[in-house]
């Protein structure tokens, strides 16, 4: 652990509850930077990543409105080669806006900073992590939730599933196994003494 503050990384396969997770953490005070939400600013209005995706992709999208999200997706699900471009323009542009966020708190005098990266191992942001929280859920009910959101499909999820680092295997890389399927009351009562340490 850094003297100057503790980093948190918070992790989960899709629909493993970890937005949840998130929530409580901002409810108790912490500062989390949301790599999702990075994202959506990168593609969304005038986001720093939209003109360079539309003059790779074409017509996904314009400047004032954004990238659809649909349509982008639609292309780089079945195309590894386009998805991998992707993800090189858009993860160290989330890793910049992610250190100028734990630089800043640090020096508001935060001792402790979460880091809610989905793909947290996969990117290897663990790495400047003093520790990390793994919320899991049974294979069932991840993809019971997953598929209630608006878009997914089976074979889209099928492919995120995929894409990431099997969910034993997050766990197992982690310091705290958090289990969201037990209700609201007991993921918050685990993750409240763990970060009380």
């Amino acid at each position: 652990m850094s003297r100057s503050g503790q980093i948190i990384g918070l992790t989960g396969s899709i629909a493993a509850g970890k937005s949840t997770a998130a929530h409580i953490c901002r409810q108790m005070g912490l500062p989390v930077h949301d790599s999702d939400k990075v994202v959506h600013k990168l593609l969304g209005p005038n986001g720093v990543a939209v003109p360079v995706i539309l003059q790779k992709f074409g017509p996904v999208g314009d400047s004032d409105a954004g990238i659809d999200r649909q349509a982008l997706g639609q292309i780089i699900f079945g195309d590894p080669i386009a998805k991998n471009w992707l993800e090189n323009l858009l993860h160290p542009l989330v890793e910049q806006d992610r250190t100028r966020f734990i630089r800043q708190y640090k020096v508001w005098g935060y001792k402790k900073i979460i880091l809610d990266v989905p793909l947290l191992f996969e990117v290897g942001a663990d790495r400047i992590c003093d520790s990390v929280i793994t919320v899991w859920a049974p294979a069932f009910l991840r993809q019971q939730r997953a598929l209630m959101r608006p878009g997914m499909t089976e074979e889209k999820y099928q492919q995120i599933i995929a894409a990431q680092l099997p969910q034993t295997e997050k766990i197992r890389l982690s310091d705290l196994s958090l289990p969201s399927g037990l209700g609201y009351a007991e993921t918050r009562r685990r993750l409240k003494r763990f970060l009380a340490k």
